[in-house]
């Protein structure tokens, strides 16, 4: 499998979700979004790392049932009255599509979702049952350059799934939750696809407590971020391959990548193998049934991030759970066998 990569525009001096602002988020989406939960994991898979202690945040328990709710919430909730009446529009794998169509539901106003045809059925279904009308193209660039062309025809607004400002202050509410709750991490390991979670947390962290690290992680056949972090700027992938499909970010952008230079302390990546068997971990050891992007912090753990982080305590974002079960049958097989 080749890659093509391609620079988008220089990167300029982006700014970033200050505590205070974070704090004000919180504020505007409490009773909006769950409080999730985190789980101190003792067994298994984390007890073979010794003394190293692990604790999960549940943000796949999330309304919609990822983190992406948190931001998509924001984003409409900024919206003067006649951008809302327009509507808005989102580009997505599915979650984001799904958290885009119950925000703009609660906010009285209609979504258009672009997805790729191959997108998870259920992800599918979940946008149509909220209201959303879905519009399914052939992969997912297509997906951004339609929802770009409902912005200009119909003057739609754009609800970007992990760039901008009132995405990172969404996704840094998981953040401050997380330090509340797990007080003295040393690191903090955050999924990556296009940005915005890891963008937004590490933002909060890091303004937090400075001495916590947090890391990103990305899979081999979707490494923007990766690729972004060793070029210095953002750059754009010609094709995505990866079994983690929520984490297919066709490229990077100024907003989110800048935050991340700013706070993020390394991204590393995972096979696509580590990521299944990541998600059989979490099912035999939590009982979490999990998606393939949520299994990457996991996955990055147990890997790469195994011996950097041996003897902290290290906080993994599990960061959504909506997959076609008999998918989730396969790939979960699939990581038993190889971890056998």
């Amino acid at each position: 499998m080749s890659f093509v990569t391609a620079e988008t525009a220089p990167v300029s001096s982006a700014a970033y979700p200050t505590l205070s602002d974070i704090q004000a988020t919180a504020r505007r989406l409490a009773g909006r979004v769950l409080h999730t939960p985190v789980w101190h994991w003792r067994n298994g898979a984390a007890a073979q790392l010794g003394d190293t202690e692990v604790w999960l945040k549940l943000e796949l328990f999330q309304e919609t049932g990822t983190f992406k709710l948190r931001g998509a919430l924001n984003c409409i909730a900024a919206l003067p009255p006649d951008a809302l009446a327009r509507g808005v529009v989102a580009a997505s794998a599915g979650n984001h599509a799904i958290a885009v169509a119950h925000a703009a539901r609660l906010a009285g106003t209609t979504a258009k979702v672009a997805m790729a045809r191959h997108a998870s059925p259920a992800r599918i279904a979940a946008c149509r049952d909220t209201g959303a009308e879905v519009l399914l193209v052939d992969s997912v660039h297509r997906a951004f350059e339609l929802a770009q062309q409902l912005v200009e025809r119909e003057g739609r607004a754009m609800v970007h799934p992990y760039d901008g400002p009132r995405i990172a202050e969404g996704t840094a509410t998981i953040g401050l939750e997380l330090m509340a709750q797990v007080p003295g991490l040393d690191a903090v390991i955050v999924p990556v696809g296009g940005g915005g979670l890891c963008a937004g947390i590490a933002a909060a962290v890091r303004q937090l407590d400075p001495r916590c690290r947090v890391f990103g992680v990305e899979p081999f056949g979707a490494d923007a971020m990766y690729r972004s972090f060793q070029a210095g700027r953002p750059m754009a992938l010609e094709q995505v391959d990866s079994v983690a499909d929520s984490l297919g970010a066709p490229y990077a952008m100024d907003y989110s990548y800048g935050v991340c230079r700013r706070f993020v302390e390394d991204i590393v990546r995972v096979s696509d193998d580590a990521l299944r068997q990541a998600m059989y971990y979490l099912y035999r050891d939590v009982k979490l049934a999990t998606e393939p992007a949520t299994a990457a912090a996991t996955a990055a753990l147990l890997g790469p991030l195994r011996d950097t982080l041996a003897g902290r305590r290290v906080a993994v974002i599990a960061c959504g759970a909506n997959f076609d079960p008999a998918r989730f049958g396969q790939l979960l097989e699939e990581g038993r066998l190889l971890a056998a």
